[in-house]
C-alpha cells in the first residue's frame, strides 16, 4: 500500500534547498504538513536569507499540500523550542523530525581550525540534539514519534579532510541507536540515512554525469521508510542514485587473549583473526559487547549460573 502521511506533522531542518528541500517536497506530497526550517545560509553556515525556506513552502503549496516557512538555526536552543512551537501552534502536534541541517568546512585536520571544527560538531550534531530535544516530550506524550538523523559515508568509513564532519556524523550513528532504545515504549523510532547526493555540499566535487545520477530526490524515497507509521527503528540506511543499502557497526568473532602479562603480545599477534569478519555479529545494544566478551572467560558464566 501506498505510504499515507495525512494528517502527520514534519518539521525538516535544512530544507530550503538540495536533500532537505526534496524530502520536504515528498513529505508533502504523501500527505504530511511539513514546516521547512532553513537559516538560508552558506554552504559554510555564514550569513542568513529566509527565501529558500519560503521557496519550498510555495512548491508544496501549488502542489496541493500544507506549508510553513521556519528560520532558526539549529545551533540556538531558543530558536528551536520557537520553531516547534510554530509548529504545535499551527496543527497541534509534531509526528516527524528530519534533522537534515548541515555545513561544511572541510580541511586536512593538520590544518582545521578549532573554531570550524567545534562549528561542525554544533551545526551536526548538537544542532539535531536540539531539535530532537525539543519534540521528544511531545513525542512521548503523543506515544508516537519518528526521528531521522542525517550521517554520511564520511562518518561510517572516513573521508579525507572531513575530521569534524566524519566526527558529527558518527557521533548521530550513536545517538540514534541510543535514542531508538529508550524511545521504543512511546513508540518512537529514530533511524539514520546516509546520502549520496548532489547538493552545494557535493557540487565542487564531482562530475556532470556524476551531480545528475545523484537527484537528491532519488534519496528521499528510504527518508521516507524510515519515518512512516511502518517504519523500522535503530536502523542505518544508505541511499543514492536510486540504490538503498544498509550498514551495520558489526563485532567479529574475536579470540579470547586472558589477562596475562602476554596478553598485549597475543592480541598483536592475533590480530588477522581479531579482525576476520567470518561468523561477525551486529549486537542489538552496547551490553551485549560485554556479555559475548564475559561467555568468552573460561568457566565464568557457567560460575554464575550455579551461583
Amino acid at each position: 500500500m501506498p505510504i499515507d502521511l495525512s494528517g502527520r506533522v514534519a518539521i525538516v531542518t535544512g530544507a530550503g534547498g538540495g536533500l532537505g528541500r526534496a524530502h520536504a517536497l515528498l513529505l508533502g506530497k504523501r500527505g504530511a504538513k511539513v514546516l521547512v526550517n532553513d537559516l538560508g545560509g552558506a554552504r559554510d553556515g555564514s550569513g542568513g536569507d529566509g527565501t529558500m525556506a519560503e521557496a519550498v513552502v510555495e512548491d508544496i503549496r501549488r502542489a496541493g499540500g500544507e506549508a510553513i516557512a521556519n528560520g532558526a538555526s539549529v545551533t540556538d536552543v531558543d530558536q528551536v523550542q520557537a520553531m516547534v512551537d510554530q509548529a504545535m501552534t499551527a496543527w497541534g502536534s509534531v509526528d516527524i523530525l528530519v534533522n537534515n541541517a548541515g555545513i561544511l568546512r572541510d580541511r586536512t585536520f593538520a590544518k582545521q581550525d578549532l573554531f570550524d571544527f567545534r562549528t561542525v560538531i554544533e551545526v551536526h550534531l548538537m544542532g539535531s540534539v536540539n531539535c530532537t530535544k525539543a519534540v521528544w516530550g511531545i513525542m512521548t506524550a503523543q506515544n508516537r514519534g519518528r526521528i531521522m538523523m542525517t550521517t554520511s559515508s564520511s562518518g561510517l568509513y572516513g573521508n579525507f579532510g572531513q575530521a569534524q564532519y566524519g566526527a558529527a556524523k558518527m557521533g548521530l550513528v550513536g545517538l540514534m541507536k541510543t535514542l531508538s532504545q529508550e524511545g521504543r515504549k512511546y513508540d518512537i523510532r529514530v533511524n539514520c540515512l546516509a546520502p549520496s547526493a548532489a547538493t552545494r555540499m557535493t557540487e565542487d566535487i564531482m562530475d556532470e554525469a556524476q551531480l545528475a545520477a545523484l537527484d537528491p530526490a532519488s534519496v528521499s524515497p528510504a527518508m521516507l521508510a524510515l519515518v512512516c507509521d511502518d517504519a523500522p527503528s535503530g536502523v542505518i540506511l544508505c541511499a543514492g542514485a536510486g540504490s538503498v543499502e544498509a550498514a551495520h557497526v558489526t563485532l567479529t568473532r574475536g579470540i579470547h587473549v586472558g589477562d596475562g602479562e602476554d596478553a598485549p603480545e597475543r592480541v598483536l599477534a592475533g590480530l588477522d583473526r581479531i579482525v576476520d569478519r567470518g561468523g561477525e555479529m551486529v549486537p542489538p545494544t552496547g551490553l551485549e559487547q560485554s556479555l559475548y566478551e564475559l561467555s568468552r572467560v573460561p568457566g565464568l558464566m557457567a560460575a554464575a549460573a550455579n551461583g
